[in-house]
């Protein structure tokens, strides 16, 4: 009786998903909110690209290897911070599909009011957070050199950055997808065309790529803040006096939201932060051609972020609404469209990989290292995708807790699987990554199966 229970409950999934991939309307509201952002998003791993190629073409690996090296650390940085945009998109979305105006004047104002905060402590603190940052890694004198030389200038781009990820987040919590878009357009075709100024016109080198990024930074800022204005004026216009009074008013709500997330962010970087310093400790040819893959790992991730997001902004205004169905035809209109595009980046890798290797470098050694480790590229899309797209659903759900936890045990998965494979170095680290990424959606597949058996999900964590 129970088996035929259990079928008949599958036979019942089965035929929501057919029905749900049969609404046009469903396709429709997932690609506008998508699409923007994939276009945004692909445009951060080309600028990557572009930053590599165009080092990479100078004489010495160690440009190159120092330009990952220090954007790396600059990015674990940011990216800690990060919570700024997965929070305030979660809280925004809500408020949102509650339709509660007042809550979404409060949400962008308490975060940028962190964001700034956060940007001037991490002003006071930087020259020493590059110091520690850098006497942990084994890199050569000269990728730590250079790496530290960008690390100090990019960090002159910490409040638009923090001060982004806000208006970032809550423009697209209003389900505004194309605000977002051309925010990230605009400061990396900016950052694309200074590069090449800097580094081939002027011939800053490193110093060029970074400075590069500091002034795209404040382009895009301005730009956002114009957006967010626009929206502000035509929707909310609230009372100032009224705002400011309330600015703590649900403030725990948003700390603890953030500081799990934080967290959550913290165990993530450590995985990504070890796999560039043990790579750098077996030679500069192996740190420079992981640079290299770790740039259309970067390509597939922002990718299926574009996605994640799109899942943010539309399962936190459902849960909101407090409308099920609707939660539930968002998540299998997004995972559906994200199934396709990683079908298509795998087979893109398999049958153009090694062509893809030589348009980043020109040195001959570093595209012989980056063709033995190109298999692991292969396989990253199918596996990493669930992550992605998981992390979206609990984000727009703003279950903190739950993604702090499911992170902390993919992390000692990750380190487990790499110390078992230790002397297979630096495959160990590919095999612990790709690891690392299906555990990540292993573990936030069960909560979120257990939860929906049980009708929790809805719940705000």
């Amino acid at each position: 009786m129970q088996l035929h229970s259990s079928s008949e409950r599958g036979v019942t999934v089965i035929s929501n998903i057919f029905t749900t991939l049969s609404n046009k309307q469903i396709h429709k509201q997932v690609l506008l909110l998508a699409i923007p952002m994939v276009l945004s998003n692909i445009t951060v791993p080309l600028l990557g690209l572009v930053d590599s190629a165009v080092i990479g073409h100078l004489k010495h690996a160690w440009y190159l290897g120092g330009v990952s090296l220090g954007s790396t650390m600059i990015s674990v940085t940011f990216w800690l911070l990060g919570f700024l945009r997965m929070s305030t998109t979660g809280l925004t979305a809500q408020s949102w599909g509650a339709q509660d105006k007042h809550q979404l004047a409060l949400t962008l104002l308490q975060g940028l009011l962190m964001a700034v905060g956060l940007a001037v402590v991490f002003l006071i603190l930087h020259a020493w957070i590059s110091e520690l940052i850098f006497s942990f890694s084994s890199a050569s004198a000269q990728v730590k050199q250079y790496g530290a030389q960008y690390f100090s200038i990019r960090a002159w781009g910490a409040p638009a950055a923090l001060a982004n990820f806000v208006l970032l987040g809550w423009l697209l919590g209003t389900q505004d997808s194309k605000s977002p878009m051309w925010m990230v357009i605009i400061a990396n075709v900016t950052n694309i065309l200074l590069d090449f100024l800097f580094v081939v016109g002027f011939e800053w080198k490193v110093q060029g790529v970074a400075i590069a990024s500091v002034i795209a930074e404040y382009v895009s800022f301005s730009f956002g803040l114009l957006c967010v204005t626009n929206t502000w004026r035509r929707q909310l216009m609230p009372s100032p006096r009224l705002l400011i009074s309330n600015a703590m008013t649900g403030i725990s709500r948003f700390v603890k939201l953030n500081r799990d997330i934080f967290l959550r962010s913290l165990f993530l970087q450590a995985a990504l932060s070890f796999m560039v310093f043990k790579g750098a400790s077996y030679g500069d040819d192996i740190v420079a051609a992981n640079a290299v893959l770790m740039s259309f790992v970067m390509i597939i991730s922002y990718g299926m972020d574009g996605f994640a997001y799109a899942m943010e902004a539309m399962v936190g205004k459902a849960i909101g609404g407090k409308n099920k169905d609707q939660l539930a035809d968002s998540m299998i209109g997004i995972t559906f469209w994200s199934l396709l595009i990683c079908l298509a980046l795998t087979l893109v890798f398999v049958f153009f990989g090694s062509e893809l290797i030589s348009l980043i470098t020109s040195i001959v050694r570093v595209q012989q290292v980056a063709a033995v480790y190109l298999p692991w590229l292969m396989a990253m899309p199918l596996v990493s995708m669930w992550c992605f797209l998981l992390d979206g659903i609990f984000i727009g759900a703003t279950k903190g807790k739950q993604m702090r936890n499911s992170m902390f045990l993919a992390m000692c998965g990750y380190f487990i699987v790499y110390w078992l494979a230790a002397p297979l170095q630096n495959h160990a680290l590919w095999l612990a990554l790709l690891s690392f990424m299906a555990l990540r959606g292993l573990t936030l597949a069960k909560i979120l199966f257990t939860q929906w058996r049980a009708n929790t999900f809805l719940a705000h964590a």
